[in-house]
């Protein structure tokens, strides 16, 4: 199930994967996209509702909304320039 389909241009699966995994991957999966893109981002980790945010602070990416909804975390992240 995806939650920001409509307004994303890129996709990241992370369900199953625990930490470092799927931080690893999005920094990975930031690198192939353009300034101001949009990426959803689906996790099962709990993990990822610490390890996502800081990650765009710390890369200077901007977390737009995040959800947790049926037991995935959903995240919506513009890549900053």
């Amino acid at each position: 199930m995806s939650i920001f389909e409509q307004q994303a241009s890129h996709h990241m699966d992370a369900k199953g994967l625990f930490c470092p995994e799927p931080v690893m991957m999005l920094h990975n999966k930031v690198r192939e996209m353009a300034d101001g893109d949009l990426l959803e981002v689906v996790a099962t980790d709990p993990s990822t509702e610490r390890d996502i945010p800081k990650f765009c602070q710390f890369l200077g990416h901007s977390l737009v909304e995040n959800l947790n909804q049926d037991g995935c975390f959903y995240y919506l992240i513009r890549k900053g320039g």
